[in-house]
């Protein structure tokens, strides 16, 4: 039976993992594999609660080990992404000024420190993560962009690149003022005082769902009319759902 109430917090390690293999692969420039296994790590932190509620194995200890689960897959995973975004920036910039790229450049990379910009989104992860643990009006909802939320729209960028490359994509994504200007974004909307709802259904009628249903059937046309693309335009559609159903309300 006590092996049985462990089975979420056995899920939970298996996301810690996933996160951890995320930024390996990450800090060796890897990005796309990186961003595999974040997937995966999502995917697992989705099923540990789902699994916590139907063995009914909530406990304090699952809660905490969640929370750090999470600064790592969608906090230390991200931030890093974000580092090597701003890298692919500087040697794409590079690159347009020179035709072509030496080991020298590599050298010259880490005597940049703006790329250390994107670890705001490591502090920024964190201090919501912390937060969530401790507000009280977030147990039906969400206050501020959730960190899986904040994770999969960092990822869309490397993803964007290399799976829908184009010249115009290129230039916006590897643009040093964009990245800034992402990573600040990013940073805002985890701690914003914004409430959002939340993906768990306590009934299955429609009445009750509706936010719900349509944001689920837009998510579907979006990501089948523009694959990565609709990431970024899936988490303002979010958003935007979610003020409208608190004003509603």
């Amino acid at each position: 039976m006590n092996m049985i109430k462990q089975i979420p917090n056995i899920i939970t390690s298996l996301n810690i993992l996933c996160g951890c293999v995320a930024v390996l692969f990450a800090v060796s420039g890897d990005l796309i594999t990186a961003a595999f296994f974040v997937f995966l790590g999502i995917f697992f932190d989705f099923f540990d609660g789902l699994a916590a509620r139907l063995l009914k194995a909530q406990s304090e200890v699952g809660l905490q080990l969640d929370s750090l689960a999470d600064v790592i897959t969608s906090g230390v995973a991200p931030g890093v992404i974000m580092f090597q975004l701003f890298n692919l920036s500087y040697f794409h910039q590079m690159q347009t000024l020179t035709e072509t790229f030496s080991l020298e450049g590599w050298n010259i990379s880490f005597k940049n420190y703006l790329p250390l910009i994107g670890l705001l989104i490591v502090i920024a992860s964190a201090y919501r993560l912390a937060k969530f643990n401790v507000d009280t009006r977030q147990t039906s909802g969400f206050i501020g962009l959730p960190t899986p939320a904040n994770t999969l729209l960092i990822l869309s960028l490397p993803l964007i690149l290399q799976f829908q490359y184009s010249e115009l994509a290129e230039t916006i994504i590897l643009n040093q003022w964009f990245l800034i200007g992402m990573t600040v974004l990013s940073c805002i909307l985890l701690n914003a005082e914004i409430p959002l709802f939340a993906l768990k259904f306590k009934t299955w009628d429609f009445k009750s769902n509706a936010v719900r249903y349509v944001f689920l059937i837009l998510c579907v046309v979006l990501l089948v009319l523009l694959k990565f693309l609709a990431i970024p335009f899936i988490i303002l559609l979010y958003i935007l759902l979610s003020l409208f159903k608190h004003k509603d309300h």
